[in-house]
């Protein structure tokens, strides 16, 4: 199958979304298909011989114009789709999705023409080009990791305020994304907590929506047992994310003994943001080291083997990598029972404790009950790792979306054409 996959934001340090694009790639050239990708900047690292067109863009979001002209030539702004993006970035709107999905379908005809794709997978942008590449007859099939009204909804419980509404109202393509989800030829998602909040937002009946869980590399995630322990509790994600849960997990750590220590993960850490902030709310000073800077995926998988327990506090999350990250890792997992986590952790115990959102009280007691008991600990961290080897493999996701991409083409063969 010839299959141009399609990534707004390529890199997979940008975040799960691009972790997602390279390993499907790497799958589903090893399956013997003929992958393309289709990203914008920063791009992703591919396996040798995969195809890589990009799609640019000006870049001009959250940076302001002064300084970004420091950097880049400002005629380079002088076409229609730079200054659209230039305008409403100054409005407070994230653009990327939109401006991507246009200037691809700008370059459609060219592309198509060269690769002849049977399908076109969308890694979530959601974007209005996809219907103008739908009509020329190649059937559009995007993921969605979780509906981004969830991250609004986050940001709307931090800060009521009206005008910080009207911003994160602003910020997120909403409106964009429900128009476009509905009129796609099929919608796939990460997990079952995915798809029935993409039925709540978006309208889409569940049975309409096929799940394909991630994978992960277990043979670079893997147990390091020559790595010193640093830390009781590891923690891996970006803090100023509000799904993430920081906060409770702080709050959780004030209310263990002094000499129980967490790591934080993070390589985006602002000077006056959450965790400096409750760091110094909580008195936890001391007790609370942090790796602030971007980790290439081997110094990753040694940082997650510095920690005893992986705690993953998120009030949502689509499907979950640094819990199934640090289970491959061989560690135990404290989680929120919210989102997909109790069908990455499980629900038996075995492999991890999970806990009521929003609950430092019962957090902390888990911690301190998987603490107490080492051997228990390494029984859990070898049950995780295994749970993981059997169910979330890269290379079974890769094949069940190619099971949904024959469907979709098959579906769109029978659809009678309009007179």
């Amino acid at each position: 199958m010839r299959i141009a996959l399609l990534t707004y934001r390529g890199n997979m340090y940008c975040g799960g979304q691009g972790i997602y694009a390279a390993y499907l790639a790497r799958e589903w050239q090893r399956a013997g298909h003929d992958v393309h990708v289709i990203a914008g900047p920063p791009l992703p690292d591919l396996a040798p011989g995969i195809g890589l067109d990009t799609i640019p863009n000006a870049n001009v979001f959250g940076l302001p114009l002064r300084e970004w002209a420091r950097k880049n030539d400002p005629r380079t702004l002088l076409t229609p789709v730079n200054l659209w993006e230039l305008g409403v970035s100054r409005l407070g709107v994230f653009p990327e999705m939109q401006s991507f999905g246009l200037r691809l379908f700008l370059r459609w005809r060219e592309l198509q023409a060269k690769h002849r794709f049977d399908v076109v997978f969308d890694n979530q942008s959601l974007s209005w080009g996809l219907l103008g590449l739908q009509v020329t007859g190649v059937p559009v099939v995007s993921v969605i990791h979780h509906p981004l009204h969830l991250d609004r909804e986050a940001d709307f419980a931090v800060d009521p305020r009206l005008h910080k509404k009207v911003r994160r109202t602003l910020y997120f393509p909403l409106f964009m994304q429900q128009v476009v989800a509905k009129r796609l030829a099929k919608i796939v998602t990460v997990s079952e907590a995915s798809r029935r909040e993409i039925e709540r937002c978006f309208g889409i009946p569940e049975k309409d929506v096929a799940v394909v869980y991630n994978g992960t590399d277990t043979e670079r995630f893997r147990p390091h047992p020559e790595v010193a322990k640093q830390a009781d509790l590891i923690f891996v994600g970006r803090t100023e994310d509000r799904k993430k849960g920081i906060g409770t997990l702080l709050e959780a750590l004030s209310l263990l003994p002094r000499h129980v220590t967490l790591k934080i993960v993070d390589g985006r850490i602002p000077a006056h943001g959450l965790v400096p902030t409750l760091v110094h709310r909580f008195g936890l000073a001391g007790r609370v080291t942090v790796q602030d800077r971007f980790l290439e995926t081997p110094e990753l998988v040694r940082e997650y083997s510095t920690g005893r327990v992986a705690v993953v506090p998120s009030f949502f999350e689509g499907f979950g990598f640094p819990a199934s990250e640090a289970m491959a890792c061989g560690l135990p997992v404290v989680a929120n029972a919210a989102g997909a986590l109790p069908e990455v952790v499980g629900t038996d115990g075995h492999a991890g404790r999970l806990v009521p959102p929003r609950d430092p009280r019962a957090m902390a007691a888990a911690i301190a009950d998987v603490l107490a008991d080492p051997e228990r600990a390494a029984r859990m961290g070898r049950a995780a790792r295994q749970r993981i080897e059997r169910s979330f493999r890269w290379s079974e996701a890769a094949e069940r979306l190619v099971d949904v991409f024959e469907e979709t083409r098959r579906a769109a063969h029978r659809r009678p054409r309009a007179a």
